[in-house]
């Protein structure tokens, strides 16, 4: 079930149902399986709870490196990664996203380094980087695409490709 309701046009966050979100947290609970853990830090960090989405999200990254597959690590580092990036650490959150994009395309994981590059592209859209943003989006846009994502999950990479372009005119305008 996904608790996405779209993506707010102007920050690129997601657009929740808060209450959906809070039962969730609430069923899973203590539980300390990998994907409970990984989800936990997600809705932590869309119910803007950011101090417990770090802990949990350093605790998924120990769990993925003691017991899960490399891809696994990788999408534990990536969710710790955009944690950082809601507190406003944003030179962390880009260097560890260029880490895992790289590294997922090195091993060929198109999927993997499509979420890394279209969050290193939020970091970037965050910071008043369009054009950087832009790139990643775009590029996130063409490994989704090579890896066979459906055409209505290329919805938010699409939605922030047009907002990185409205930021890149509005700028360039204003100067």
């Amino acid at each position: 079930m996904s608790y996405i309701r779209g993506y707010d046009a102007e920050t690129l966050r997601e657009i929740v149902d808060l209450r959906e979100c809070e039962e969730r947290l609430a069923e899973i609970g203590p539980q300390r399986s990998l994907p409970a853990l990984l989800e936990r830090v997600w809705l932590l960090k869309v119910l803007d709870r950011l101090d417990e989405a770090l802990s949990v999200s350093e605790q998924s990254v120990r769990v993925a490196r003691m017991a899960g597959t490399r891809k696994d690590l990788l999408r534990a580092r990536i969710l710790h990664a955009t944690v950082m990036q809601s507190g406003g650490s944003l030179a962390a959150a880009a260097q560890e996203l260029t880490t895992c994009a790289e590294e997922a395309e090195g091993a060929g994981w198109a999927g993997i380094a499509a979420f890394a590059l279209q969050h290193r592209g939020k970091v970037s859209y965050d910071g008043g980087d369009y054009d950087e943003a832009r790139r990643d989006f775009k590029r996130a846009l063409f490994l989704r695409q090579e890896s066979g994502t459906p055409d209505e999950q290329l919805e938010s990479t699409l939605l922030a490709i047009d907002a990185a372009d409205r930021r890149r005119a509005h700028a360039s305008v204003a100067s």
